[in-house]
């Protein structure tokens, strides 16, 4: 029997996932609706700035790194999301790293579909490298492929700034091939994504035949494409149905000697670092997120 809070919390996350049966403007009204918090946690100040024309928010905690900052890539299915519905994560998050957060407003597919949301990217990471020594660049779910693509389609000579990616249950591969939609692991007790909710962001998001494209699904990547990234670090449930094409492009990083942390969570569900209000673990990820990235720039 599925425990009272875990019931709760997974109520919550399905607002981020966009369903075959969805209406879209719904879909967004809901996800904001859920997500929006009129106060960000930590005392946490939230500044807007407009970079290049994209809007953004920016989240600076009491104590910061003044070297370092992290972009913030928002999931959503690539159809929903904002800066309101992500500030109280990107807070918690900012808070935990000791690191100055950007979260762009990016364009949503359906009106604007790939590669809309990557190019509004492209600016505002330009904008940092004179800004920042550091960089980490971070996502979740549908955000954290487009964070990946960012990443591969920067040119070389651009990289040496972006330390790391950090990614929260990312979605590696939208495809009709994708291993982890084929034959789901025997782990795989999801309770929010399926495989025609992957299906239907998929079809608003880019046609059909692009979906192999490396920047749509980064699964996809060449080896010399992937040799290019920073470390990468990957936290999850074990749980989730993206867990064997994780599996996977874990080990295609590793084989082209990229290093990835995989930070697996037991009895927890996609993104449940989102429903921290039920889920005590989602402040503990976090936390464990935001430590890994202060160490990380301690070394």
């Amino acid at each position: 029997m599925m425990r009272a809070d875990i019931k709760k919390a997974v109520k919550k996350i399905q607002c981020l996932i966009f369903q075959p049966s969805d209406d879209v403007e719904k879909f967004r009204q809901r996800l904001n609706a859920e997500f929006t918090v009129p106060i960000l946690p930590n005392r946490v100040e939230r500044e807007k700035r407009t970079v290049e024309g994209v809007e953004c928010d920016v989240f600076t905690p009491e104590v910061y790194s003044a070297n370092r900052a992290i972009l913030y890539v928002h999931g959503g299915s690539f159809v929903g999301g904002s800066c309101a519905a992500w500030g109280s994560f990107c807070a918690s998050l900012a808070n935990t790293s000791c690191t100055k957060l950007i979260l762009p407003e990016i364009h949503l597919a359906p009106q604007y579909p790939f590669p809309a949301a990557l190019e509004d990217l492209k600016p505002v990471i330009k904008k940092l490298y004179a800004e920042t020594d550091h960089i980490i660049v971070a996502g979740d779910g549908s955000g954290a492929a487009i964070a990946v693509a960012l990443v591969l389609s920067i040119k070389e000579k651009f990289r040496g700034k972006i330390d790391e990616l950090v990614l929260f249950s990312p979605w590696f591969d939208i495809s009709a091939d994708s291993e982890a939609i084929k034959t789901p692991s025997k782990r795989n007790t999801d309770k929010i994504l399926s495989p025609a909710a992957l299906h239907a962001a998929a079809e608003l998001y880019t046609y059909s035949s692009n979906r192999t494209n490396p920047l749509v699904s980064p699964m996809f990547a060449s080896p010399e494409m992937l040799a290019g990234l920073p470390d990468v670090f990957i936290q999850m449930a074990e749980g989730e149905l993206l867990y064997k094409d994780v599996l996977c492009f874990q080990d295609k990083l590793r084989k082209a000697d990229v290093p990835c942390v995989l930070d697996l969570w037991k009895e927890q569900i996609h993104l449940f670092q989102m429903a921290d209000e039920f889920l005590p673990q989602a402040h503990l990820a976090v936390e464990k997120a935001g430590r890994h990235i202060r160490d990380r720039q301690a070394q």
